[in-house]
């Protein structure tokens, strides 16, 4: 039974569609594994128990009766704690919204269950979702399956945990700034960052008070898995028209460019002056590109068409300007002043009080990158580049803000750990699919993953690359001791 709750989505659904396992025996399952498990992470951090054997016991009997079933029909699943789930409280990590209890689902989540899914948890996040580490004061620290000195990664930390200590079938996280990515690489997942706008974010409180409809950009809401399979599946159940647009917009994603690794063109960017990776992870890349190359893959290594610096100069700022929206009125009005006496040379606050006429300057020259980008896939199907320059790193939660006082060892040496950043903003900045896939891991047994960016709305073309990664190579590894 053991190994049922480390099965993909698709073929939990499977298992309950022909009664090897009833829904409500794997919710069972699942919640005993949490139980009896999560104590020494602390992913799951709120559970909806009678609610989900009510949706379990509903799933089984369309079983028994022979009524169509939907892709994930039976599988217990969680969702991170920024997104609104009918009757549960919705945090987002913070204290402001800590006594919120959402009376409709999010959009996404709406979709999930839809497709079958029964809800049952909800996983821990950072305060806000703002950083690469999961702790808050609400439910506290989330440690690493893999090792629980060190953090699961951040945003979507309890997420990629929970995912990778089998408990929980499929995982709805969120990425601005490498949310997704980050905790899939830490945890030894599989996530994908969605192409922007084609996954509806309604329902959403990272950040946001809840009820918020405005969309945020480079927001985007996606799956996480331990197979690369589920994020495919996800991507089935989640891509489509908001409720907005739906009377009018259909999304039809085109099919992946390839369908086997030999016929894949792929470009390799593997390190970078700007923001180096620490040889130990380069070279754990390197060997999974050289598979790729064995495979009969076109390989060609190089920098993507627009250099990191260029890009950081663009996606920092407009970050920054979104990370200002949420500020509380009280602390804005500070920020405002601090700004000004900034003056023309500019700073922290003078970001994150940006005026919309520099706003819309800075997204005129993202829309050129994009071009860039989109002439740059014309000749490459996929891009494949670290997610960040370290593994999964040792929890730090001394206060830092504005980034400037935690660091990142790379090499033996101390790095800034706004560094987490640069091999984000490719993807983000210029809304591009990105799939993260397990590749090794170092010589702790910690886990690797690698990240691989497609041409915008060739989501597809991501996940059947990492299908085949995972064909080649192998993918997901089980945490010792769950």
């Amino acid at each position: 039974m053991t190994d049922l709750a480390f099965r993909s989505a698709r073929e939990l659904a499977a298992a309950v569609a022909a009664k090897e396992v009833s829904s409500l025996e794997l919710l069972d399952h699942y919640l005993a594994r949490v139980e009896r498990l999560d104590p020494q992470v602390n992913a799951i951090v709120a559970r909806d128990e009678e609610g989900a054997r009510a949706a379990a016991l509903a799933a089984d009997r369309a079983v028994s009766r022979g009524e169509p079933l939907g892709p994930l029909h039976g599988v217990p699943v969680t969702i991170k704690d920024s997104l609104e789930v009918a009757g549960m409280r919705t945090t987002g990590g913070s204290t402001r919204w800590g006594h919120h209890v959402s009376t409709s689902d999010a959009e996404s989540v709406g979709r999930l269950k839809n497709a079958g899914a029964v809800v049952f948890g909800k996983s821990n996040l950072p305060a806000d979702a703002r950083d690469w580490q999961t702790y808050n004061e609400v439910y506290g620290i989330t440690n690493n399956p893999w090792d629980p000195t060190r953090g699961p990664g951040g945003s979507s930390g309890g997420s990629a945990a929970a995912v990778a200590a089998g408990l929980t079938g499929l995982e709805l996280g969120g990425d601005t700034a490498g949310s997704i990515r980050v905790p899939a690489h830490f945890c030894g997942v599989y996530g994908l960052r969605p192409s922007y706008g084609i996954v509806p974010r309604h329902g959403s409180v990272s950040g946001h008070a809840p009820g918020t409809l405005a969309e945020f950009d480079m927001a985007v809401l996606g799956p996480l898995g331990r197979h690369a399979d589920d994020l495919d599946l996800g991507l089935d159940v989640l891509a489509g028209a908001d409720r907005d647009h739906a009377p009018a917009w259909r999304l039809e994603l085109p099919a992946a460019r390839a369908s086997t690794m030999r016929e894949f063109r792929v470009a390799a960017w593997l390190d970078d002056p700007f923001c180096p990776v620490d040889s130990e992870l380069v070279a754990i890349m390197q060997a999974a590109l050289e598979a790729v190359r064995a495979e009969g893959a076109t390989v060609v290594e190089g920098k993507g068409p627009v250099g990191l610096d260029e890009t950081m100069s663009l996606y920092q700022p407009l970050l920054m300007a979104q990370s200002g929206l949420i500020e509380p009125d009280e602390s804005y009005a500070g920020l405002v002043e601090l700004a000004a006496a900034e003056g023309a040379a500019g700073g922290f606050a003078s970001d994150l009080t940006i005026r919309f006429r520099s706003w819309h300057t800075l997204d005129e020259r993202r829309q050129y990158s994009r071009r860039r980008w989109a002439e740059f896939f014309r000749d490459i199907d996929v891009l494949i580049c670290p997610v960040s320059p370290t593994a999964a790193f040792p929890h730090d939660h001394r206060p830092d803000p504005g980034f400037s006082v935690r660091t990142l060892r790379v090499d033996g040496a101390d790095r800034p750990y706004r560094e987490m950043l640069p091999w984000m903003a490719p993807s983000a900045l210029n809304h591009l699919p990105a799939a993260v896939a397990p590749v090794g891991a170092t010589r702790d047994g910690l886990p690797v993953g690698i990240q691989v960016i497609a041409p915008y709305l060739h989501d597809r073309t991501a996940v059947r690359f990492v299908q085949c990664l995972a064909e080649v190579i192998g993918g997901f590894r089980r945490p010792p001791g769950f």
